[in-house]
């Protein structure tokens, strides 16, 4: 038999913003396409017309045009085995509904919610299935002719999937191994709505999957206990020969605790689980996104890439096309991936240590400018150059680095209360007649002039450094104190410094 072309799909439902879980999901799919040569599809599922949510399919498609990850076909993206939204395909899904029934595979149940109801609370962990259906409204206990009567009546009534007891089903999956499911545990699942006209997941995700030719399934672990009976789908459709390959990736964790990562987890300890910013049309709640709260694409990637797979090194920093020649999804965990949100951040941190400064100091320019900064792009480079090491995120710059750009207009309490000694006054005084007589204010200029009259006046000189930042900076922070003076020029370092003597005595 000839090797089938790779393909793989990521299928998320537009129910809302995209889950960081689904980005991961999404992510090892694409490393998976790259490294094989093969595809990868963009479909929507949205059977589901109730959750169906405004915006966030086109949401989803801009997380990843943000993120780097590169559909080759599917919605907004073109290709031959469309439509690839799910809600354009109703009529697809109903020739392959009749095929079941029509084949014995699949019967038609009339139950409403209030008899499924009853019926639970009359059987203890009651599920719809081979020892259940006998007990229902379904055409296994009903005439054709009463099923036709009610079908023609306009009641509404679901499309279920027969389950044959005793048989056993082997899901052969890339992560886990061979899984082995007793089909008498497998319920009689709803696979068509009369109410929509719309398959559910499970049968519209096969023949999607089949139609669109797609080898490998790489999906969440919590769509795990649904395999069995989509390996039971396609073999009544007989069409085990092109039946996909599942990998089940593990589960992200919560940072703390037991349990996987969810959005309140986020909310409590402080970090986006979403990639875009999301504002909920129906509750106007705004959620953090990675974009917006300052970290770069490729960080997140990285991350996430390293979240239940490693490739057996210590390397970690790597770059997209490095990922796909490494990545192996047998190699993945079958544990759950701990969400250490920190992480991300270290990784944010590398990466502004990675970039140039040029790159740096153009997205730090538009916040010096919205803070009233006149300086030249070249005087903000300058600054970036002396501490970007410092910060993990290009806003946490400003705080940091905003005395280079305004004179300081109150003196940290704490720090003036350590540095500021009953001599400081007299000492930088005279250290202010020695700057003023420097005609070269270079750096090692200053450096050697200055150090030469601490060692003349024997002077302690953390006395002299400490009082001398507090005069520049307002704090006791900052690059070294010959970097500030020499930026800030012999007028401006001058005039800071008898403000503070005047304001600190």
């Amino acid at each position: 038999m000839t090797e089938r072309k790779v393909r793989v799909r990521f299928a998320p439902s537009p129910t809302g913003a995209l889950h960081i879980g689904g980005v991961r999901t999404a992510l090892y799919n694409y490393l998976f396409a790259r490294q094989h040569g093969g595809q990868l599809v963009f479909r929507i599922e949205d059977t589901d017309s109730n959750r169906f949510v405004p915006g966030a399919e086109e949401y989803i498609i801009e997380s990843f045009k943000w993120l780097g990850i590169q559909f080759d076909e599917g919605v907004s993206f073109g290709g031959d085995k469309g439509p690839y939204r799910q809600s354009e395909r109703r009529d697809i899904y109903k020739k392959y509904v009749k095929q079941l029934l029509d084949g014995g595979s699949a019967y038609i149940a009339f139950d409403t919610p209030q008899e499924l109801e009853a019926k639970r609370a009359e059987i203890q962990n009651f599920q719809y299935d081979c020892h259940t259906r006998q007990q229902m409204r379904n055409s296994l206990t009903m005439s054709a002719e009463e099923v036709q009567a009610l079908i023609a009546e306009g009641k509404q009534y679901v499309v279920r999937f027969k389950v044959e007891p005793g048989q056993e089903i082997l899901v052969n999956d890339m992560i886990r191994g061979e899984v082995h499911v007793k089909s008498d545990i497998v319920d009689d699942k709803v696979l068509y709505k009369s109410a929509d006209e719309l398959p559910t997941y499970h049968l519209a995700n096969i023949v999607d999957d089949h139609l669109m030719e797609i080898s490998h399934v790489i999906r969440g672990e919590e769509w795990l206990p649904s395999a069995p009976l989509h390996v039971m789908l396609y073999r009544a459709f007989g069409w085990e020969d092109t039946m996909p390959r599942f990998a089940h990736l593990p589960l992200l964790l919560k940072p703390d605790g037991k349990g996987k990562l969810s959005k309140r987890d986020g909310d409590r300890l402080g970090f986006p689980v979403f990639p875009l910013e999301w504002h909920d049309p129906k509750t106007g709640e705004v959620s953090s996104g990675y974009r917006e709260s300052g970290y770069f694409p490729e960080a997140v990637i990285n991350f996430l890439a390293l979240l239940g797979w490693n490739p057996g090194t210590e390397q970690e920093m790597f770059t997209l096309d490095e990922l796909v020649k490494l990545f192996d999804i047998t190699k993945c965990s079958k544990a759950g991936a701990r969400f250490a949100y920190e992480k991300g951040i270290w990784f944010n941190h590398e990466y502004i240590l990675k970039k140039s400064n040029e790159e740096i100091a153009s997205l730090f320019e538009p916040i010096c400018r919205e803070h009233g900064v006149s300086d030249s792009s070249e005087r903000i480079l300058q600054v970036v150059t002396m501490m970007k090491d410092r910060v993990s995120f290009v806003k946490e710059l400003w705080p940091l680095c905003s005395f280079f750009f305004e004179a300081p207009t109150a003196y940290d309490e704490k720090t003036a209360k350590k540095r500021w000694k009953a001599d400081s006054v007299q000492q930088l005084t005279e250290l202010i007649d020695v700057l003023e007589g420097i005609d070269d204010f270079s750096l090692e200029n200053q450096e050697k002039i200055v150090h030469e009259w601490i060692e003349q006046k024997e002077y302690k000189l953390g006395n002299i450094m400490n009082a001398w930042r507090l005069t520049l900076v307002g704090e006791g922070k900052g690059p070294g104190m010959f970097d500030i003076s020499a930026f800030l020029g012999k007028e401006e370092t001058i005039a800071r410094m008898k403000k503070a003597i005047e304001v600190l005595g």
